[in-house]
């Protein structure tokens, strides 16, 4: 199986280093400057510097290229997914879509499998998500993902292919639940990185992860997901990392929450929109999600971290 990945960001960059140790690899980049950086220096000196890009990687800004690949990987973020799918939708309409962005478009309410279904009804939609980081994949570090795809046996099909010296692939066919564990735990995260931005503590931020996971679930549950996803590697294994290492740029952009410092707007933080839409959507449900209002909060500047936390604290006594 031939395989292209379109965005050559830090993910889609590590994805297409990883995946060339098994052969043949197209990385598409929206500009043409600079896929000519990368082919001249044989690095993704903007996104991933440091790293060699392997021989096996054609790097191309070029869409008509990727018309050999059986497989092509949607590395670009969650709210601009759609508009990738629109404008070349000539060249990927009809094919094996598999989405490797994380969170909820803003106008929809939907994940990056619902995203591809409702834009390209054709094509054939799976979703690689769980706990990694872009370096650690790059540096050839071991990780374990999560492959979810529907048609159970695209999703064995997928397994192999895109399993590789260091990522293990595991399979879902509960996209939903794979689509909100990735989604849901970014919005964690904030919560977590103000919490210790804030000098709150690492008890706090323990109480957040767990709260937190308990939201995910509310939500997901709610939406036909199955447990199990949720306690996997989509779900809880994906929260503990995002929650706890200044490598997420969710994270760090609660840290800067909770210092009262400024946060580059140039960087692209899928939480932010999320906690926004799912917020929306929890409201039409009927679902508590008080960490997340919380986070819409402080992202609206409407919060301050010590109103949020006292927000919290203040919640009616119950069972966990």
């Amino acid at each position: 199986m031939t395989v292209a990945v379109l965005g050559a960001g830090a993910f889609g960059t590590a994805l297409a280093i990883s995946l060339a140790g098994n052969g043949p690899v197209v990385l598409w980049a929206r500009s043409a400057d600079h896929a000519r950086a990368m082919r001249a220096a044989r690095e993704n000196a903007a996104r991933l510097p440091g790293v060699r890009l392997p021989d096996a990687i054609a790097m191309t800004s070029d869409i008509s290229d990727i018309a050999a690949c059986d497989t092509i990987l949607l590395a670009v973020p969650m709210q601009r997914l759609r508009s990738v799918l629109e404008e070349h939708a000539g060249a990927l309409d009809g094919r094996v879509l598999v989405a490797c962005c994380k969170g909820v478009e803003l106008h929809s309410g939907l994940g990056p499998v619902g995203v591809i279904a409702e834009t390209l009804p054709d094509a054939r939609p799976a979703l690689l998500t769980g706990p990694s980081f872009a370096h650690d994949i790059a540096r050839g570090l071991p990780t374990a993902l999560t492959l979810a795809c529907a048609d159970a046996g695209l999703g064995k099909t997928l397994q192999q292919a895109l399993n590789t010296a260091n990522l293990r692939i595991y399979r879902t066919t509960d996209t939903i639940g794979a689509e909100l564990g990735g989604a849901l735990k970014n919005v964690i995260a904030i919560a977590c990185g103000a919490v210790i931005g804030a000098g709150l503590g690492d008890s706090a931020r323990a109480a957040l992860m767990t709260r937190g996971y308990a939201e995910m679930q509310r939500m997901a549950l709610a939406l036909g997901a199955r447990p199990e996803t949720l306690a996997g590697l989509s779900g809880f294994g994906d929260l503990a990392l995002t929650c706890t290492s200044d490598q997420s740029r969710n994270y760090r952009l609660g840290l800067a929450l909770g210092r009262g410092d400024c946060f580059d707007p140039s960087v692209t933080v899928e939480g932010a929109a999320t906690a926004q839409a799912v917020a929306e959507k929890a409201r039409g449900m009927g679902l508590e999600m008080p960490i997340t209002d919380c986070v819409v909060g402080m992202l609206d500047h409407n919060l301050t971290i010590d109103e949020a936390m006292a927000r919290l604290l203040a919640r009616p006594l119950k069972e966990e």
